[in-house]
């Protein structure tokens, strides 16, 4: 079999993954799919980043009403235009869930259930504890003196389990790790420990949709807290869009991805919308949530069905290897760099924001460089060789 480089995403916003693939992957049935694949899938590179790139400006300068530390009054003051879209940025974690999807069943195809977990482990952990140590230790500087996490709980954090055990969380946005952490251990039972198969992951698409239907409907936590009815159709819609990127004649997948973006449009609108009024922080259209879901599914689709091959420029290799440290450190770590850029040293408000993201952006390049090239792959061997 020849390999070829994969590099595409973890979701929220994980890091990228190389898997090695057919150049032209078939179907169980033996059928090799239409578009011959290979190479980089650097779109969905660019794609992740840009998902990174709206949940910062949301934590930036999205929440019109409140009154923010770093900027010194309300973000709305500072951005009275922009604000309104920057609100819209948490839909960022959905479409890095649709990413999420799509790539576990890429990477996870064929794959064992010990390579399986040491290649999630060792994506997701160095620069995880990087970033809970790194803010951690900021945040307790006297010059900065934000409020820090018990040493207790900061050690808890190096888990990853602090969510479930109800600790304080040192990142804010590692709530979308323990999303992805359940997802993973769906896929890991369902799909990798049997052996994928386009009839398993149909099966499981299905019987999860309608079983995160039923625990919506039942109200019962344990069922939600497993089947997170809210974020599962933005999973299983990736994971039918991976099967149209193998045969895009399959009809069951279209179906799947078709239920997802219905549901997972719903679920958007429950979650983020809300009427205008003066104890919101931000006012968002459902009409824009809704658009703004469609453009995701849209973007993974496209990129799928080979109609963004030309994206293939190196550069959004790069952007996908500095998406899952930027997203860990950008929110609380940026919050200082506003401080200090806009209130110390008096810079606008828009010179301050993209000075802010160039500077997440860098440490994100250091992480990539220092910690991930060089802990990843010693972490994955580790636990590969595990016993």
């Amino acid at each position: 079999m020849t390999e070829t480089v994969v590099s595409t995403a973890k979701s929220p916003p994980g890091p990228a993954v190389s898997v090695p693939v057919s150049t032209r992957p078939r179907g169980d049935e033996g059928q090799p799919r239409p578009r011959a694949a290979g190479g980089r899938l650097r779109a969905l590179d660019g794609l992740r980043l840009l998902a990174a790139l709206m949940v910062a400006c949301y934590h930036y300068g999205g929440r019109g009403g409140e009154v923010s530390r770093a900027w010194g009054s309300s973000p709305q003051d500072q951005f009275p235009t922009l604000h309104a879209w920057f609100a819209y940025g948490p839909l960022g974690v959905q479409i890095f869930f649709v990413i999420s999807g799509f790539v576990i069943c890429m990477s996870g195809w064929g794959r064992p259930l010990r390579s399986f977990f040491a290649s999630r482990a060792a994506r997701l952990m160095p620069a995880y504890w990087v970033a809970v140590v790194l803010v951690t230790a900021v945040f307790a500087l006297p010059a900065v003196a934000y409020a820090a996490v018990t040493p207790s709980e900061a050690l808890l954090n190096l888990t990853l389990l602090q969510e479930p055990l109800g600790a304080h969380r040192v990142l804010g946005v590692d709530w979308t790790l323990w999303v992805e952490i359940r997802f993973y251990a769906l896929f890991a039972l369902c799909i990798v420990l049997p052996g994928a198969t386009r009839r398993r992951v149909i099966l499981f698409c299905a019987v999860w949709t309608l079983a995160a239907a039923v625990a919506q409907a039942a109200d019962e936590p344990f069922l939600s807290l497993v089947l997170m009815p809210q974020y599962a159709p933005f999973f299983i819609g990736g994971m039918g869009i991976y099967l149209l990127y193998r045969d895009r004649r399959d009809a069951l997948a279209w179906g799947i991805v078709a239920v997802s973006w219905l549901t997972g449009q719903h679920h958007a609108v429950a979650g983020l919308w809300h009427p205008s009024g003066p104890g919101q922080f931000s006012y968002r259209s459902a009409a824009v949530i809704v658009a703004v879901v469609t453009l995701g599914f849209l973007a993974v689709l496209a990129i799928a069905l080979g109609l963004l091959d030309r994206a293939d420029w190196r550069w959004l290799t790069v952007a996908g290897a500095l998406t899952y440290p930027f997203y860990l450190v950008h929110e609380h770590l940026g919050w200082v760099v506003i401080g200090v850029l806009h209130q110390e040293f008096g810079l606008p408000s828009w010179l301050t924001l993209a000075l802010t993201v160039g500077a997440m952006l860098g440490l994100a390049w250091l992480m990539n460089r220092y910690v991930e090239n060089r802990m990843t792959p010693w972490l994955r061997g580790v636990l590969s060789r595990a016993r």
